[in-house]
């Protein structure tokens, strides 16, 4: 089960803002080589339990939480991922491990008891959660993702935009399927980056005004349910 290590900073810019700071980092780091035209489309599916476990724990500023998500991108599933995000003291920790379409279909179908014998650890503590702590498949949550990579410190940088979910996540699996915008989303400007922050990218992704937020694309995508 691949495990990561994360130091975060996320800030809500304008339109404006990304143009600035994408131009800065242009001149110093490299897009995403597996980006499409310089951006890729990402679709996850978050769980959450009839306490609103999850979201509440987010919007209370919880320092102990983890989520659970399925993502997949650009309308590519022979490639979807089943994580698990951790956040203790600000540094944050990811798990995942891979899932099939068949097999996702079969989370959203209800269809959990071949999660039990899985090979997959994480697979099999999503399936002890859905049995115990009654977490189910809750809302989709779609966005368009800018990337940019800087070598030393492992940094990423990514600019998210065009928010939307369904009110349904039976689509989950359909790219067709119908989506709105999350309401009034702002871009989100995200940094990541593993030991250190190299001085070249904070200087680049500055922008005068701007705070480090706690922005949470699935919160915003429950403003419907």
């Amino acid at each position: 089960m691949p495990i990561q290590y994360r130091h975060e900073w996320k800030h809500e810019i304008t339109w404006a803002d990304l143009l600035a700071i994408r131009a800065r980092l242009r001149a110093v780091a490299q897009p995403d080589p597996h980006a499409i035209d310089g951006k890729y489309l990402i679709r996850s599916l978050y769980f959450d339990n009839l306490d609103d476990k999850t979201l509440r724990e987010k919007l209370n500023g919880v320092n102990m939480r983890e989520k659970f998500r399925i993502r997949y991108y650009n309308g590519d599933t022979s490639f979807i991922q089943l994580e698990k995000k951790s956040r203790l003291n600000g540094v944050g920790t990811k798990f995942s491990a891979p899932m099939t379409a068949e097999e996702v279909q079969k989370v959203i179908d209800g269809d959990i008891e071949w999660m039990r014998t899985s090979p997959h650890s994480l697979i099999q503590e999503l399936y002890c959660k859905m049995r115990y702590q009654q977490l189910r498949p809750k809302t989709i949550v779609d966005y368009t993702r800018q990337p940019f990579i800087y070598g030393p410190g492992n940094v990423r940088v990514t600019f998210d935009y065009n928010i939307r979910t369904s009110i349904s996540c039976l689509g989950f699996l359909d790219w067709d399927c119908t989506t709105i915008p999350a309401g009034e989303a702002p871009i989100i400007l995200e940094v990541k980056w593993d030991d250190y922050l190299p001085s070249i990218i904070r200087d680049a992704v500055q922008t005068p005004g701007r705070r480090v937020g706690a922005f949470s694309k699935y919160a915003q995508c429950r403003i419907y349910g």
